[in-house]
């Protein structure tokens, strides 16, 4: 390395001398990147930079464990590397997601932080400590920005998504017991179906979440396989048999996850199938998450020319122009969540398809889309869950139009036959008089027995036992 003055110093990696800025602790191939890929000026999240980190750390241990790194040089590269998991060297990260599709860019990016931070803070060691010989001893590009995607997603899911569905979880629940009690008009196709309770509805929204949390847990399942220790193309070259088994037990005891190698390397490196499969499930909740927050926003339409059975928190006026109007913009915010979720599943799907033979080249791609959605919908969740479902209220709606529904003739069928049922239904729709009062008209029950049979209460359980049934 040379000062050539105040502004930049000179690097030199395998193809040559470039000129890198003074002050920065990568080097010549970081440098080379940063030049090559002006793209969009999207970086690798703080997470992805983290799992670098870690794996760098755990690398460094396990190579000095197996007597293949000099001891006091891995430990100057693990805490120096751990600088980086710790987030205190992010500056020196500059490159823009789009680049090599290997990520080997990254790769060495951290390499040469790490390299030349260790040098720079590290004392006296026997070895000038090199971004590949050392560094990146037992690695490659092809196997760690991969076991990085994995890492930094399966931490994302485990620390920010499964906690903030738990909160919307529990407020779903919350909601769904304060509500049981409301009888309201159930709806299908948008048409007047069987009465439900509202309760029923938000313990059908806690539902969805409940098993939203379980398919976030077979994600992290699915990302704890990891590639490490396959280096180029999944055969282990240059690294030691015991190196992926040791240093992945030492990232399952840094991260508090499953983390452990893959069984099969070379599927591992030549694909991203696990990654697509935890966007997937990933976009499962999406999909939950668009049903709760536009029913929602549908049943508090109105107040006066909607549905109007729920009440929204007011959170923000909704109209520059018309006073006192109260839009749902907390489940709109969701919406646009889900579909930029779906959006990147569709992505990560074209992705993980991408690639030829023995790599993926979409990888730093991948990673960051994936950690997006991670950040997104665990926002989104908790957002949803705090600013809106906790300050829902029910209105008087719902209960009122029980007695006018037409479905209620539904538990008429049983007792009378599906035809007739069917007849006093159409006649209490035409003329605009109740089922109730079309049944007292056409057939024998009495008022006792019509209050019993039509009890809304009867109608949100089984109730086939207690009312009988004739079909005459």
């Amino acid at each position: 390395m040379k000062n050539d003055g105040a502004g930049t110093r000179t690097e030199r990696d395998s193809m040559g001398e470039m000129q890198v800025p003074q002050h920065a602790l990568y080097g010549a191939s970081t440098h080379r990147a940063v030049l090559n890929f002006p793209i969009s000026g999207l970086r690798l999240p703080r997470r992805f930079i983290r799992a670098l980190g870690l794996i760098k750390l755990a690398a460094a241990q396990t190579n000095a464990e197996l007597g293949l790194v000099d001891k006091a040089a891995a430990e100057h590269i693990a805490a120096a590397a751990r600088d980086v998991a710790d987030g205190k060297l992010d500056d020196h990260f500059p490159l823009d997601v789009f680049q090599t599709g290997s990520g080997t860019s990254t790769n060495m990016n951290a390499n040469e932080v790490i390299a030349h931070h260790a040098n720079r803070s590290g004392g006296e060691h026997k070895v000038k400590i090199h971004p590949n010989d050392h560094v990146n001893f037992g690695q490659s590009s092809n196997d760690v920005i991969p076991t990085a995607v994995h890492i930094s997603a399966a931490v994302a899911i485990n620390e920010a998504l499964i906690p903030a569905l738990e909160t919307l979880k529990a407020s779903l629940e919350r909601k769904s017991k304060e509500f049981w009690g409301i009888i309201k008009t159930g709806r299908t196709h948008l048409q007047d179906a069987t009465p439900i309770r509202l309760g029923q509805e938000f313990s059908g929204y806690a539902g969805q979440i409940e098993r939203g949390i379980a398919r976030a847990r077979y994600a992290i399942d699915e990302l704890s396989e990891v590639a490490l220790g396959g280096t180029a193309v999944g055969t282990g070259i240059n690294t030691h048999p015991e190196f992926a088994r040791r240093a992945t037990a030492r990232l399952a005891e840094l991260t508090g996850l499953p983390i452990h190698e893959t069984n099969n390397h070379f599927q591992a490196q030549a694909s991203l199938d696990n990654a697509v499969a935890a966007s997937g499930m990933l976009k499962v909740i999406a999909v939950s998450l668009t049903k709760i927050a536009n029913d929602i926003r549908w049943l508090a339409s109105g107040p006066r020319a909607g549905i109007g059975e729920l009440e929204l928190p007011a959170v923000q006026p909704g109209s520059s122009i018309m006073p006192g109007k109260v839009n749902p913009v907390i489940s709109e915010s969701v919406l646009m969540v889900c579909a930029q979720v779906i959006g990147n599943d569709a992505t990560i799907t074209v992705g993980g398809q991408s690639g030829n033979f023995e790599i993926n080249l979409t990888m730093p791609l991948v990673g960051y889309d994936l950690l997006q959605t991670i950040e997104l919908l665990a926002a989104a969740s908790r957002n949803l869950a705090t600013q809106a479902v906790d300050g829902l209220k029910a209105t008087s709606r719902g209960p009122e139009m029980v007695e006018r529904g037409l479905a209620i003739g539904t538990a008429l069928a049983p007792i009378i036959g599906y035809d007739a049922a069917a007849a006093i239904a159409k006649e209490a729709a035409s003329t605009g008089k109740t089922v109730r009062e079309i049944a007292r008209e056409k057939t024998k029950l009495s008022d006792a027995e019509l209050d019993k049979i039509l009890d809304p209460a009867l109608m949100v359980e089984p109730s086939a036992d207690r009312v009988g049934a004739g079909g005459g």
